[in-house]
């Protein structure tokens, strides 16, 4: 149940978890996930770091882009 509940990847040797950050400054889908794949990168799979960074570019890229798409109408 560690496993679902307290992830090593995400856990282990920290003070805080992501989803704890991630709760605590109120984070929408995109800047939470961008959070969660910085956090992890090379921690769940040292073969993964460019990987996980590339995904936590992809979701802060995709807040820029809604963020645009809001300030469109002004």
């Amino acid at each position: 149940m560690e496993m679902v509940n307290h992830p090593a990847h995400y856990a282990e040797g920290r003070k805080y978890e992501p989803i704890a950050v991630i709760e605590d400054w109120n984070l929408n889908f995109s800047l939470g996930s961008a959070v969660k794949y910085i956090s992890r990168a090379g921690r769940k799979d040292k073969d993964k770091v460019i990987e996980d960074l590339q995904k936590a570019v992809w979701y802060i890229n995709r807040e820029i882009e809604r963020i645009k798409g809001d300030n469109s109408n002004e």
